[in-house]
């Protein structure tokens, strides 16, 4: 005798795992378009960097970052990328830059925060933990928490 009315087998489908390398297309898929994208954009963040457009830099650094497992080391080279942006920026930049920022945007660069901040040998934790603390004032605390349930990493 089953206990239940209800077949409930039925709706198992809208919890089912979904590997982000399967479903992933565009730039997210593994593919020669992605790496040209990634020095694309390094390219760009140099030049603009070079000009003294800090943030110009870090929008286009943060713009469409590789997802997935396969390109985890399209991930790392697109992070010293992110992170040669953030250390550019003036202190007295942080806030202005940070405010212009869309929803988005600021979820992205909190991800490479804390990247940043998963390698302090590589990286100014100093420096992260000046935007980190400008990303929560302007975003608040729902993008830590975006961040930390997001499953797509950078």
């Amino acid at each position: 005798m089953a206990h239940r009315k209800v077949d409930v087998d039925k709706y198992g489908d809208e919890d089912t795992f979904v590997d982000e390398n399967e479903t992933a297309t565009g730039s997210t898929a593994v593919s020669a378009q992605t790496e040209s994208d990634v020095a694309s954009r390094e390219g760009d963040v140099r030049n603009l960097l070079s000009r003294g457009d800090t943030r110009g830099a870090i929008v286009r650094a943060l713009e469409d970052p590789p997802a997935g497992r396969e390109v985890q080391a399209l991930k790392d080279r697109n992070t010293g990328t992110v992170m040669t942006a953030l250390a550019t920026a003036k202190s007295t930049d942080i806030v202005p830059i940070v405010k212009d920022l869309s929803t988005q945007q600021l979820d992205i660069l909190m991800k490479y925060v804390y990247r940043g901040m998963a390698s302090p040998e590589i990286y100014n934790s100093a420096v992260l933990l000046a935007w980190h603390e400008k990303v929560v004032e302007v975003g608040g605390m729902g993008s830590i928490v975006r961040v930390l349930t997001d499953r797509k990493t950078v």
